[in-house]
């Protein structure tokens, strides 16, 4: 066991000592020593019932013969953090707790780690750091929010976006604002639509690190709190057999991984996060092979924000080995990888049944036959750069138009408030990367404020920053090379035509090659935003957002 290194020997007396200022037992310390990493807060909606969780996880754990330990990990809520500097705290947080993670595990010479995240960068930062440390690992979440109900319909903290936007254009009144606000978000748990959070924590099942459940049992439903105490036995049998995550975790499952992104319609965040986890496997996910999964793989949810289903729905239809099963008929799937479960895939789905199939559509019935998420190239982005397909109108699914550009989100937010923005333009804001931003924030603001005016249908926007899982529309972003290191995104002028074609997976800047030559030669780096502090740091160690923003 890891933890001899200090429990067993007479050198470990000092170690003991310490121990036993804990409180803990000779009895204690003869047993594996599982930490449960926690990320509890009481800032964040869908971590507030963590601790509960934690307390059940720690149950199973002592059930199965493990001396459980628990320590932190932080959280940030992006919700709160949207619209204004706190989102680019967001991203970056993902590394701070896959190296916070890291530290206390080894530090503290843990025999195995039960990770307990809920929301957006929580999921992929400890996926990190269980590929980093690569000592048995399980996964179990807080658990999605219910959806919220707003005038006889089911809603959400997009719609609550959305909902501004319809105000500010005279389409809402104060009070029914004030209502929305009231009841979009009506229980704990990650926001209830197909977001990042609930895209993450689908696809850990996917990936064979979380149970059956942990991406779609809601938060707030006694059947979680089983979920933990059965993740908390489960790990002390992954102990035993000593399955590793970069055992479970092997290239062919993050191709699974992305098969389910696009059947699901996933939040793009998880083409910055399936890489970033990738590269902790020490596998290079190149995101070329996202188009061709989505050429084969059929789109058969639209859960919010693309449609009227919410991850409780898709719970009670079955759930996501309900989905793989049904993806499976078409043998998209490697069904003979091994999971946390102690079985593969195989075994795990086998007789699941697709219980409501207009949240599950049957493979020979799909929303559309392509995938729910897109990897554009071209002249403006000659790296990649990623939308939502699913979540974009068919008329937008082809547009080319006026480009209207802006030096960061705030500014583009004060034109779209101010009435500049007219059907027919491509907005564009720029300097929001990962370099530039620094942090590469959300766009779900100005993305909502398009919307919730009536203009989705008709305006597009385009970033070399993010998007929320809550945002829909032809919103582009993950632009690559990024402006701050000199893309074509920062030579965009006001007027430029661009062309966005998504079934064919391009995007162009309709400018001649001897003027962007032109332009670029005329081009002046900008000054940092930030200078000081982890933005600072994080800003100079970090990649592409094409290549999963990971640090070097």
């Amino acid at each position: 066991m890891r933890s001899d290194a200090i429990t067993k020997g007479v050198a470990c007396a000092p170690q003991r000592s310490l121990l036993h200022a804990l409180g803990m037992t000779d009895e204690e310390m003869k047993k594996p020593m599982i930490g449960i990493v926690s990320s509890y807060n009481e800032i964040v909606p869908g971590h507030m019932n963590i601790d509960k969780i934690v307390n059940a996880v720690k149950t199973g754990v002592a059930m199965a013969g493990g001396n459980p330990i628990v320590f932190p990990a932080i959280a940030v809520c992006d919700g709160i953090a949207m619209g204004h500097q706190g989102m680019k705290y967001s991203l970056v947080t993902r590394d701070l707790i896959a190296d916070s993670t890291e530290s206390m595990a080894l530090a503290h010479a843990f025999d195995a780690l039960v990770m307990v995240p809920n929301c957006d960068k929580n999921v992929p930062g400890l996926l990190m750091a269980a590929a980093r440390l690569n000592i048995p690992c399980i996964f179990v979440s807080g658990g999605p929010m219910l959806a919220g109900r707003f005038a006889g319909h089911k809603t959400s903290l997009s719609s609550m976006f959305e909902a501004v936007g319809s105000y500010n254009s005279g389409k809402l009144t104060a009070e029914e604002l004030n209502e929305y606000e009231n009841k979009a978000c009506p229980s704990c748990g990650s926001c209830s639509g197909m977001y990042t959070a609930n895209s993450m924590n689908c696809l850990t099942e996917v990936l064979g690190m979380a149970l059956r459940g942990n991406g779609t049992i809601p938060a707030v439903y006694s059947e979680r709190i089983q979920l933990a105490k059965r993740a908390g036995m489960k790990i002390m049998e992954l102990l035993e057999k000593d399955i590793k995550p970069r055992d479970i975790m092997t290239e062919a499952a993050f191709r699974n991984a992305l098969t389910m992104d696009m059947a699901l319609g996933c939040s793009t965040n998880s083409m910055l996060h399936l890489p970033a986890i990738a590269h902790e496997c020490g596998i290079d996910l190149n995101l070329d092979i996202a188009n061709d999964i989505s050429s084969k793989t059929p789109n058969l949810c639209h859960l919010a924000p693309a449609g009227r289903t919410y991850i409780e729905d898709l719970n009670e239809a079955g759930g996501i080995y309900a989905v793989m099963n049904e993806i499976n008929k078409l043998g998209l799937l490697d069904t003979s990888l091994i999971t946390c479960t102690g079985k593969t895939i195989a075994e795990n789905i086998e007789g699941v049944v697709n219980k409501n199939p207009d949240v599950i559509r049957p493979v020979d019935k799909p929303y559309s036959p392509t995938g729910g998420i897109a990897v554009l190239r071209g002249n403006l982005a000659p790296d990649s750069c990623v939308v939502k397909r699913s979540a974009v109108a068919p008329e937008m699914l082809k547009h080319t138009g006026p480009a209207k550009v802006y030096e960061c989100e705030e500014d583009a937010m004060a034109a779209i408030n101010g009435g500049e923005i007219v059907e027919g333009d491509v907005v564009v804001i720029r300097y929001e990367g990962p370099k530039g931003g620094p942090g590469m924030r959300e766009m779900l603001n100005p993305t909502s404020a398009i919307m919730g005016m009536g203009l989705g249908s008709t305006v597009a926007l385009i970033t070399d920053g993010r998007f929320s899982g809550a945002t829909r529309g032809a919103s582009i972003g993950h632009v690559s090379p990024e402006a701050a290191v000199g893309g074509p995104i920062a030579l965009v002028k006001n007027g430029d035509m661009i062309e966005i074609d998504i079934p064919n997976n391009s995007i162009t800047l309709k400018v001649s090659d001897e003027e962007l030559a032109e332009r670029r030669a005329a081009w002046v780096p900008r000054e940092p935003k930030i200078t000081t502090g982890y933005l600072a740091r994080y800003a100079k160690l970090v990649s592409s957002g094409a290549q999963g923003a990971v640090l070097s």
